[in-house]
């Protein structure tokens, strides 16, 4: 028997590595001379016959040993051992037992073992059987049998696909789940190759109703049209084309009764007045089937026992679910409408109350009426309402846009209930809704829904004119809602970083005379950017004030802006916190990110580094959850900046990256300046003063073009560290001094406790040489006063540093010291390593940090080490000598010293040995 000379093309699989990555290792057995078993199990579509094809294919390619496939027939399902006739004609040579013998005369599982392991002996074999559960049962049992005695030697392994482990227990089972979005969307690419870029909404829409189905995707795309694709033409509702998954998925129940198929209709239609996931209540399900005439035994033997509706549902607590979503949505497409209508009917009826319908009873008569019914549009309209969650409320609206028969309601309902997705966190689900609104202003909430959608995920700019537009069509009838759209403008120009659209928009809010706290916010933010520091500080401190007794969340949010304008940060991470209970209490749900955003902020400013970081990443995961790019590029930022003190590098340069990324097309100024300086913070960790220089410049400089208007001071302190310590203050003295003189200015008014210390440092690093020390101890006065581990460490290494230079080493190993044991319990390892070296170079004995055994530098002093490092990364000698606060004729002595213990001759060469 000689191997199937076949060559099949490779697949390409989307979100299968790890169940490939399983599958080639038990071929790597087999090559090896082992066996093995492998049982696929998934419901319909998700690719189980994709990833066999995939497995035989690429033992084909390595022509090892022959491969026989099959896939079951559900017609020859009552022919006894039509599985494995079917099986055998696949070999690609004769067989010591004819397959057509197998079907008359059948085959023993011993028999059977036998033949396989012969085949075996001579070219290790790989067997793979396709919808194994629709097989005979005497083919399933002489299979079962064959799989579990596979192992070492036998030379033979067998890959199954099947439903469901049932038929195959005691087989080790991978289970396949549905792809996830990225995955999904991968695909969606390759199925709309020849059509071009699909439309954003589309694609979220697509991804959204196939539910990680890759079949189910296939099916939705192949009744779309290009210009549906596009985004040009209206998509429809509901979308076509997944008939045959459904189909399929409901085909597994074909055997139950008619009383389960009653129940599991039952099931199906209780869940669409519930939230997503939630499932059904066990209770009305109990009703609904009395209801329906079914037995109580009957009831209680298919809620409560998963063998009574053969898995498709099951039972958690009291709620009752099933077993997959396409499965629900298989029943009630299978049901004919009449039947369905009827049973969504029969719910609404138990779940009416006393006095006006509740909203479930409501959604449940949505879904019995055959057309449009205006009445019960209105009444789904005025019950979604407080208390009622956003996402079910965004649900009602929807159905309730649907039975409308006016357009211009329907427009107005499909806006609201776009929005209450928004608030939900849904933002997906909300441009999918937005989509169906056509080009209806509805009064202005399309555009003010738009224009709050992109603020989340688009362009700035783009937000800021289209809530612009919003606030004027809104003025004359919602005055609560031209509030918020004039906010988002405000927002959207601050993080723009355009002072001048910010107080435009904040200048337009029309602040209710009843509502105090607003008024001071407004006119002390505008104040403040007006150049009137004094009056405006004031007023925010009003407002923060006010909200110690606050308990919304949007309000919060403003005080913890008013505490970090003034530079009250310890009052800004009270404040933020409270933001944050608040939103987790009362929602909304897409206001998560921005409370975690600003609360990881806060608490950068106010030295707690490591809680920032743990705040900013539960940020992350909320903005990437509720569609909120814009949110997760600002996280990046700020997780850049904790990394720039704890480290590692590595993680700096990627959590900026992503910022910068996210930043540029969206024209998120405040994001790109805090990656640029987290940047810059970890080059001056690393004792590249010069790059952090060059970084720095741009963004401390004041007008357009340049760094954020209400941030860039802060970095000032770092570019006057890194403009002396690379050796340029001279060049650049009178930028400096103009960035010091601003710096002092803004000092003056800012409560930032770190503020006073800073400017001193500062001062220090810029006077001459022996009136430095005086500056810096009045720095470190200043850090006694206002706490903070980190800035007092990086006083006392620059103090220790300066000390050094100036040949008083012994004195500069006191502050070295500090320095060095406060970067440790700050965990900022990479500036510990910084303070550390100087602090040897100064003379005392300190532990070399583990750097996997210095490598080829094991044998080379600590300063040889530095100096070694920081020319394999591209320094010149006065680079090094500035970084390391030495002569360059001391780096020429070192190198030459370093060269000759290591046995290079070049620069070249000594990058390449620490590069291995």
């Amino acid at each position: 028997m000689t191997p199937s000379t076949t060559v099949h093309s490779p697949l390409r699989l989307y979100g299968r590595s790890g169940e490939l990555a399983i599958l080639g290792s038990l071929l790597g057995q087999l090559r090896a001379g082992d066996g093995g078993a492998l049982v696929l199990t998934s419901p319909p579509g998700l690719g189980r016959t994709a990833l066999l094809g995939q497995t035989a294919a690429d033992y084909r390619a390595g022509r090892e040993g022959p491969v026989l496939y099959a896939a079951a027939a559900p017609t020859e399902q009552r022919l006894p051992y039509s599985g494995l006739h079917a099986l055998l004609c696949s070999a690609p040579g004769p067989l010591p037992v004819p397959p057509d013998r197998v079907l008359r005369s059948g085959i023993t599982p011993g028999g059977l073992l036998a033949l396989l392991r012969g085949l075996g002996a001579e070219q290790p074999l790989l067997v793979c059987v396709d919808d194994a559960h629709a097989w005979d049962p005497d083919s399933r049992a002489a299979l079962g049998f064959v799989a579990r005695r596979l192992g070492a030697g036998s030379r033979v392994a067998v890959v199954i696909g099947a439903a469901d482990e049932t038929c195959f227990a005691g087989l080790p089972a991978l289970r396949l789940g549905p792809l996830d979005a990225d995955a999904s969307s991968a695909l969606l690419d390759r199925f709309t190759v020849a059509t071009g870029d699909v439309d954003p909404v589309v694609r979220s829409e697509l991804v959204r109703e196939a539910a990680g189905n890759p079949r189910l995707l296939a099916g939705l795309v192949g009744r779309l049209t290009p210009d549906q694709l596009a985004g040009r033409t209206a998509l429809p509702y509901p979308l076509p084309g997944g008939e045959g998954v459904l189909e399929a998925h409901a085909a597994h129940l074909d055997g139950l009764s008619p009383d389960t198929h009653t129940l599991l209709l039952l099931a199906a239609a209780a869940e669409e007045h519930e939230p997503e996931g939630a499932g059904a209540d066990a209770a009305l399900l109990l009703r609904a089937g009395a209801r329906a005439g079914l037995a109580a035994a009957h009831l209680d033997r298919v809620l409560f026992a998963p063998a009574g509706s053969a898995g498709a549902l099951q039972r958690a607590g009291s709620r009752v679910h099933f077993s997959h979503p396409l499965l629900r949505r298989a029943v009630l497409h299978r049901a004919p409408p009449g039947r369905r209508r009827a049973v969504h009917g029969l719910l609404a009826g138990l779940l009416a109350g006393p006095g006006a319908p509740s909203l479930p009873a409501l959604v449940q008569r949505a879904c019995a009426v055959p057309g449009p019914d205006a009445a019960l549009a209105g009444q789904l309209e005025a019950a979604a309402t407080a208390p009622q969650p956003h996402a079910e409320r965004s649900a009602a609206l929807a159905r309730a846009a649907a039975l409308s028969t006016d357009d211009a309601a329907r427009a107005a309902r499909f806006t609201a209930a776009a929005d209450q997705a928004r608030l939900a966190g849904d933002a997906g689900r909300a441009r999918a809704l937005m989509a169906r609104v056509g080009g209806h202003l509805a009064g202005g909430a399309a555009p003010y829904v738009r224009g709050m959608l992109a603020l989340r995920d688009g362009p700035a700019a783009d937000a800021r004119e289209a809530l612009l537009t919003a606030a004027a069509l809104l003025a004359p009838h919602d005055p609560r809602r031209t509030l918020d759209a004039l906010f988002g403008a405000a927002e959207a120009a601050w993080d723009m970083g355009d002072a001048i659209a910010y107080l435009d928009a904040m200048n337009r809010i029309p602040v209710p005379v009843t509502d105090r706290a607003m008024a001071q916010y407004r006119a002390g933010m505008c104040a403040v950017l007006a150049g009137h520091t004094e009056r405006g500080h004031g007023l925010l401190r009003c407002c923060l004030d006010s909200a110690e007794r606050a308990e919304n969340p949007g309000e919060l949010l403003r005080a913890g802006v008013c505490a970090l304008v003034l530079g009250e940060v310890d009052a800004a991470c009270r404040t933020g916190a409270r933001a944050l209970a608040a939103v987790r209490t009362r929602g909304p749900d897409a206001l998560l990110p921005q409370a975690l955003e600003q609360l990881a902020y806060a608490e950068l400013r106010a030295g707690q580094h490591a809680r920032a970081r743990a705040h900013a990443l539960e940020g992350l995961h909320a903005a990437r959850r509720t569609g909120q790019p814009n949110g997760a590029t600002h996280l990046h930022a700020v997780l850049a900046l904790a990394a720039s003190v704890e480290g590692p590098a590595e993680a700096c340069a990627a959590h900026a990256d992503a910022a910068l990324a996210g930043a540029g097309p969206h024209g998120l100024t405040q994001a790109a300046m805090l990656a640029t300086w987290a940047v810059a913070r970890a080059d001056l960790a690393a004792g590249r003063s010069g790059e952090a220089a060059a970084r720095l410049g741009p963004l401390v400089r004041p007008g357009p073009g340049t760094g954020h208007f209400a941030t860039r001071l802060l970095a000032v302190p770092c570019y006057v560290e890194a403009v002396v310590l690379s050796g340029r203050a001279d060049e650049g003295a009178d930028e400096l001094a103009m960035a010091v003189k601003e710096f002092a200015l803004w000092a003056t008014r800012t409560t930032d406790p770190q503020a006073p210390a800073q400017l001193a440092r500062c001062r220090a690093l810029l006077a001459p040489p022996e009136e430095a020390a005086a500056h810096y101890e009045e720095a470190l006065a200043h850090h006694d006063r206002a706490g903070g581990h980190f800035e007092r460490a990086r006083t006392q290494l620059l103090h220790g540093q300066s000390l050094r230079r100036r040949r008083r080493t012994r004195e500069a190993r006191g502050p070295l010291r500090d320095a060095l044991v406060a970067f440790e319990r700050c965990s900022a390892r990479a500036w510990a390593d910084r303070a550390g070296g100087e602090l040897r170079a100064a003379g005392e004995a300190v532990d070399v940090p583990d750097q996997g055994g210095a490598g080829p530098l094991a044998g080379l002093t600590p300063q040889q080490q530095r100096i070694a490092r920081c020319v394999a990364e591209g320094a010149t000698n006065r680079e090094v000598a500035l970084r390391l606060s030495v002569s360059p004729r001391t780096v020429d002595h070192h190198l030459r010293n370093v060269f000759a213990a290591l046995g290079v001759r070049s620069r070249t060469e000594l990058a390449r040995l620490l590069d291995r």
